[in-house]
């Protein structure tokens, strides 16, 4: 059976100013709704430069509060256009500690629960254990208006023990805001990060037999030349659509989720899980 939705990516340069960011996003998402998007993900940290690339700067004054003027804004945005909109930011906690943090907002305006970044690099211009803490929220899925989905964030993408806990409760799409590029006057003695990036998420897919969409920014700031590639694919890995390496763009991709359980019930992967082999994975 056939299930299909409409998967909107924001991909786009960001300014110093997080005001013109946050209203060039917000005419985004319009345009994007507009174009028959159903399900809209903005990229890592949508509203500010990348600035853990400093190792010990200071960017509490970026911070917002979840809820707050950031969540209102969407919120009034999803009911408006009956949308879901997943929106990175960077949040300041009740707790008054910092997490880099993505909010849900289903299609009836209603915000649902923060996941909060669990995997965090410290690497060099990857600084980012000097402002954030790891979340605490465990992993999310969301059932909304038009499909179950669950949210990584970034550095996330490397560990395929969180996207098979994600396709395990339900999630029928991964989505992958990220904030990612090259290092200027680095020479990567490994090979390509890119295609390693890119190759990791499309393998999430098909060990799990989920759809995935990627979001990712373009644009150079500091020694970082970010380099976009947004894309979504299916549930056996194959790309359906790849944004470019330089511009701003907004993907519009009409997937079917219905291939999900085709995949699934062909391949066996789930179904031939061996959990009772996998105790050593708890240790440390």
């Amino acid at each position: 059976m056939k299930k299909r939705v409409t998967l909107g990516l924001i991909q786009t340069k960001v300014s110093t100013d997080p005001e013109a960011n946050l209203k060039k996003t917000v005419k985004k998402v319009e345009e994007a709704a507009k174009k028959g998007a159903q399900i809209i993900c903005l990229q890592e940290l949508f509203q500010t430069r990348y600035f853990p690339q400093d190792k010990k700067g200071k960017a509490g004054k970026f911070a917002v509060p979840v809820p707050g003027r950031i969540t209102k804004i969407f919120s009034e945005l999803a009911r408006k256009r009956k949308i879901v909109i997943v929106i990175p930011l960077f949040e300041k906690g009740a707790d008054k500690k910092f997490y880099n943090s993505a909010v849900v907002i289903d299609a009836n305006g209603k915000r649902l629960k923060t996941y909060r970044k669990i995997h965090i690099p410290h690497d060099p211009l990857f600084y980012e254990k000097s402002y954030f803490r790891p979340g605490n929220t465990g992993y999310q899925v969301y059932e909304t208006k038009y499909a179950k989905i669950g949210v990584l964030i970034c550095y996330d993408q490397w560990y395929p023990e969180a996207a098979r806990i994600l396709a395990l409760k339900g999630a029928d799409i991964i989505f992958y805001p990220t904030a990612i590029g090259w290092i200027k006057r680095h020479e990567a003695f490994e090979g390509d990060w890119h295609n390693a990036w890119e190759t990791v998420q499309r393998s999430h897919a098909i060990a799990n037999g989920v759809h995935v969409a990627v979001v990712n920014r373009v644009g150079t700031e500091g020694r970082l030349q970010f380099w976009g590639a947004s894309f979504v694919c299916d549930a056996f890995g194959n790309v359906l659509r790849r944004a470019s390496t330089t511009n701003e763009e907004t993907l519009i991709v009409n997937v079917d989720l219905g291939r999900n359980k085709r995949i699934r019930d062909e391949w066996g992967f789930l179904r031939n899980r061996r959990p009772d082999t996998y105790r050593p994975l708890l240790k440390k």
